[in-house]
């Protein structure tokens, strides 16, 4: 969907838009995982975003999503009609109290889910990026019950490192598991800049650009004025937090 990430038009003139989400954000449709956890409680998977804002529009059911920033740990209702959202760096864990489905919105084209996610894991799986996709990686060619089989090992293995997170003392362990984080995702970093400067920077430079037209009373963009639509390109995707049902970004 490279199509729906740049911008056309270069140079000095009015760019004529950006045709992707507004503002490059993505979305997807998630149903939160109802599988129960050691501690009783059912949901996904506890990870950070290194790059990327997300929302939850809560669209059917009930539950929360538990944070853990550097101001400490937070536990926010989710239901029907909630948007809630949260920033870089915020560790998260959505529970399902009662068939919990949200449609996400994602910064930069849907990068958190094509890259910028790490799971809380113990210490052990971060040392470099092969050991933690070991402990991580569904294979995409399985059979439903292995992929869900992975989803549910990575899920509990996620969860032990986010309760030690929780439970320690200070902000050393918190700190070590962001530094631990970036130094996973470092090697991606130009990658996702790329898509980046395709997506929300384009989307910010046509209104910028736009807007200078509208000064000069210039308008001729409408003329380039475009309708898109999408339906998912896949159903039931195990993801971090539940099965998705993505579109193509």
């Amino acid at each position: 969907m490279d199509d729906l990430l740049s911008a056309t038009g270069s140079g000095s003139g009015p760019v004529p838009g950006f045709t992707g989400l507004p503002g490059g954000v993505a979305v997807s449709h998630l149903s939160v995982y109802d599988w129960p956890a050691a501690d009783g409680v059912c949901g996904g998977t506890p990870h950070l975003h290194l790059t990327c804002s997300e929302a939850y529009v809560v669209t059917g059911g009930r539950g929360s999503v538990q944070t853990l920033t550097t101001s400490g740990h937070q536990v926010t209702e989710l239901r029907a009609g909630t948007v809630a959202w949260f920033t870089p760096g915020t560790v998260h864990r959505l529970v399902n109290e009662d068939e919990l489905r949200i449609t996400v919105l994602m910064q930069n084209s849907g990068l958190p889910e094509a890259g910028d996610a790490v799971l809380t894991l113990p210490p052990e799986y971060l040392t470099d990026p092969e050991t933690y996709a070991r402990a991580t990686v569904i294979p995409a060619d399985a059979p439903e019950e292995e992929r869900e089989r992975a989803a549910r090992a990575r899920r509990d293995l996620a969860l032990e490192g986010f309760r030690a997170l929780r439970e320690a003392e200070g902000p050393d362990a918190l700190a070590a598991f962001h530094r631990a984080a970036a130094a996973l995702v470092r090697p991606r970093v130009a990658e996702w800049r790329e898509r980046w400067r395709r997506g929300a920077q384009a989307a910010a430079r046509a209104t910028g650009e736009q807007l200078d037209a509208l000064e000069r009373g210039d308008v001729t963009y409408f003329g380039d004025a475009v309708v898109r639509s999408r339906q998912p390109s896949e159903h039931g995707r195990f993801g971090m937090c539940g099965r998705l049902d993505v579109y193509d970004n």
